[in-house]
C-alpha cells in the first residue's frame, strides 16, 4: 500500500499560496540541438533546468560529472561553472530554461532547498509531449504567458523528483515577515507530504529557526490551525483521496491509521464538514452531473478561515 500512498501525497509546493510565488523566465527557451562539435563552458546569474530529449549529453559541474539522458533534467544553479559537450555520434536535443522563483518578495526559493542535481522524472510518460511541444513553440527571442504555465508544471516535477529537505536558512538571510512567512511555508509542506507521520508535526516545529510557542502562534495565525491540527486536516485530505478512488470508510480508517472507524467518521466530519459517506455521495452525484466541491464560504470554514 506504501506505493498507493505515495501515489496521493501531494507536491513539496502543494501548499505554496501561489501569490507568493515569483516565477521569471529571464530569457527565451534553449532549443538544445547538439552535434558532437559542441562545447559549452560558463555560468548564469541565474537557475537554469535542463532537460533532456534525445541522445545524451555530458556535463562537469565542478569536480562532479554527469551525463543526461532522454527524461532525465538536471538544475544547474545561479553561480555555478560548468562545462557541456555531446561525446554521441548523433544529436543530443533538449530544452534549458534560465528562471528565478522568488517567494515572499525577494526571497530566492531554490536557495532555500536541497535537491539532487539531476533525477530521471518520474512522471515522463505525460511530460515528453508537454516539454516537445514546449520547445517547438517557444518564440527565439520572448517569453510567452503560456510557457510561464507550462515551465511552472516542469519546474514542480523536478522538485517533487529532486528535494532532499529544506536548507537552514538558505544561503541567503531573510529578515522580518518574509522569514516567518518562509519558516511557516516549510513546516506546512513538511507536515503535507508526510501526514501519516506520527511525528511530523513536532518534528516541522523543531527544525523551524523560533521559538515553540511563538512558531505555534505564528503559524496558527497563518492558517488557522496549528501544526497538529493542520496535520490533521492533511490527514483527512488524504482520507478523502482514498474515498474519491472507491475504498470504503472502514478500509479508509485503517490505511490512515485509525483503529476505530466510527472516530474516523466523526473525526472526518469535524475536519470536512461532512461524513465520509456523504463526501462519497456527494463525488457519485458529480459524477452524474451535478455540482461537486464546496463553494468560497464552505472552502473557508473547512479551512478555519470563516
Amino acid at each position: 500500500m506504501a506505493k498507493k500512498m505515495d501515489e496521493i501525497g501531494g507536491s513539496i509546493l502543494d501548499r505554496v499560496p501561489a501569490t507568493a510565488l515569483t516565477l521569471t523566465l529571464t530569457r527565451s527557451a534553449i532549443r538544445m540541438q547538439h552535434s558532437r562539435l559542441w562545447r559549452i563552458e560558463k555560468e548564469n546569474p541565474v537557475e537554469d533546468l535542463v532537460i533532456a530529449l534525445n541522445g545524451r549529453g555530458e556535463y562537469l559541474v565542478g569536480d562532479e560529472r554527469f551525463a543526461l539522458e532522454p527524461g532525465e533534467a538536471m538544475l544547474l544553479r545561479r553561480g555555478e561553472a560548468f562545462t557541456g559537450w555531446n561525446e554521441g555520434a548523433g544529436l543530443y536535443t533538449g530544452l534549458a530554461q534560465h528562471f528565478t522563483l522568488g517567494i515572499y518578495g525577494d526571497a530566492d526559493l531554490i536557495a532555500q532547498m536541497d535537491l539532487r542535481r539531476k533525477v530521471r522524472l518520474s512522471r515522463w510518460d505525460e511530460l515528453a509531449p508537454l516539454v516537445r511541444s514546449y520547445r517547438e513553440s517557444a518564440p527565439p527571442n520572448s517569453v510567452t504567458l503560456m510557457q510561464h504555465h507550462l515551465f511552472m508544471v516542469f519546474l514542480i516535477a523536478f522538485v517533487d523528483d529532486a528535494f532532499l529537505g529544506w536548507r537552514q536558512g538558505g544561503s541567503v538571510p531573510i529578515d522580518g515577515a518574509a522569514a516567518i512567512d518562509l519558516a511557516v511555508m516549510k513546516a506546512a509542506a513538511q507536515i503535507s507530504t508526510a501526514p501519516l507521520d506520527p511525528e511530523v508535526a513536532a518534528l516541522a516545529v523543531e527544525q523551524a529557526p523560533y521559538n515553540d510557542d511563538y512558531f505555534h502562534r505564528a503559524f496558527r495565525d497563518r492558517l488557522g490551525r496549528t501544526p497538529r491540527q493542520y496535520q490533521e486536516y492533511c490527514r483527512m485530505e488524504r482520507a478523502m483521496s482514498l474515498l474519491e478512488r472507491g475504498m470504503s470508510p472502514s478500509q479508509v480508517a485503517g490505511e490512515i491509521g485509525y483503529s476505530d472507524p466510527y472516530y474516523f467518521s466523526r473525526a472526518f466530519k469535524r475536519q470536512m464538514g461532512i461524513s465520509p459517506r456523504g463526501h462519497q455521495q456527494r463525488v457519485k452525484r458529480a459524477q452524474d452531473g451535478q455540482v461537486m466541491g464546496m463553494d468560497e464560504a464552505d472552502q473557508a470554514r473547512a479551512l478555519g478561515q470563516g
